[in-house]
């Protein structure tokens, strides 16, 4: 059962601010089964989620600020054309936002509350990181004077359960997250957020739809260089919170796109043959040149894929609502 602490301080100074800290040992603990099983494994990987600290949270923003990456300005433009619509349809007393980031999307959707006379809603943001939650958090209150804010630090992978009640719950799964999941763990994951849901509830996945390789390969190989740094940042986290030694410019950033699953593929290539020591797992790791780390996939979405995991958890689809290119779609499930 993980360690449910509350930011009292903050609670004293602003009633309608909270934050839930949920990621105490058991989150240290699974951070070192996953480190050692990724990095005993042939081919060597890492899960992308620990690229999230607050610096990598940062890295990913300047990313979405990138002429190349188109996944931003379609997501954004869709927010902003539908909020009202998205809004009038759930009427949602409480916005749950899994992966939350600094919610620079999500403000169309608050702002189309208060547009409608919902601005008393509740807004929860749930992140991996707490820095960054707690920034957040704080950001949004002061921007929505009637607006409750309960922040959750914790990790949507395993604390769905800790998701409040709710008259009408709108879930936000925003950006193109949901393609980092593998088919079989992507409807794991829908099916255990709809089993959080009721009759009234609605969940909003944002999903990156095929299109051709070469608009792919730009956005995942930018030429500021940020995604490269932005995937060697897990090897930060590592150094920090598992007292690592990885050298992280030993490390080439690798991204392509793989035709025959419809992904997007990254991959942090060792430029020498060496050995790391992981001093909390007491682990050496020996590379060889040329030799790969698997960080991530971003897989690509038809909408008969979306019919197809909401319809495996028991959902239908709503709404497809897509940008004027078809590049990017937000999908609306219902119970």
């Amino acid at each position: 059962m993980p360690t449910r602490r509350f930011a009292r301080a903050l609670a004293a100074q602003d009633p309608l601010l909270t934050i839930e800290r949920l990621l105490g040992p058991s989150h240290r603990t699974t951070l070192e089964r996953d480190v050692r099983r990724g990095l005993s494994s042939r081919p060597k990987s890492l899960p992308s989620k620990y690229f999230y600290d607050e610096r990598g949270s940062r890295l990913f923003e300047a990313i979405c600020d990138l002429p190349e990456y188109y996944l931003t300005r379609a997501d954004t433009a869709l927010l902003r054309r539908h909020a009202d619509d998205l809004v009038a349809r759930v009427r949602p007393t409480d916005v749950i936002e899994l992966g939350s980031g600094a919610a620079t999307k999500t403000r169309f959707i608050l702002d189309a509350l208060v547009r409608q006379g919902r601005g008393d809603a509740r807004y929860v943001p749930m992140d991996v990181s707490e820095s960054h939650l707690v920034q957040t958090a704080e950001a949004v209150r002061h921007e929505y004077p009637e607006l409750s804010v309960h922040g959750i630090a914790g990790d949507y992978e395993h604390h769905l359960d800790r998701i409040p009640s709710g008259e009408r719950r709108l879930v936000l799964f925003l950006g193109s997250t949901i393609g980092n999941f593998p088919p079989a763990e992507a409807r794991a994951f829908v099916r255990r957020v709809a089993r959080q849901l009721v009759p009234g509830d609605a969940f909003l996945i944002g999903m990156d739809l095929i299109k051709p390789p070469e608009i792919l390969h730009a956005a995942y190989n930018d030429s500021a260089g940020l995604t490269a740094e932005f995937n060697r940042n897990v090897l930060h986290v590592l150094n920090r919170e598992l007292g690592a030694d990885f050298a992280p410019d030993y490390f080439e950033h690798v991204a392509f796109y793989d035709s025959a699953s419809a992904q997007m593929e990254m991959h942090l290539r060792a430029s020498r043959a060496h050995r790391v020591h992981v001093r909390r797992l007491a682990l050496d790791v020996e590379f060889e040149a040329g030799e790969m780390i698997h960080t991530e996939i971003s897989r690509k979405f038809r909408r008969a894929d979306a019919e197809a995991l909401f319809s495996a958890a028991g959902c239908r689809l709503a709404e497809w609502w897509t940008d004027d290119r078809e590049s990017f779609a937000e999908a609306l499930a219902v119970r």
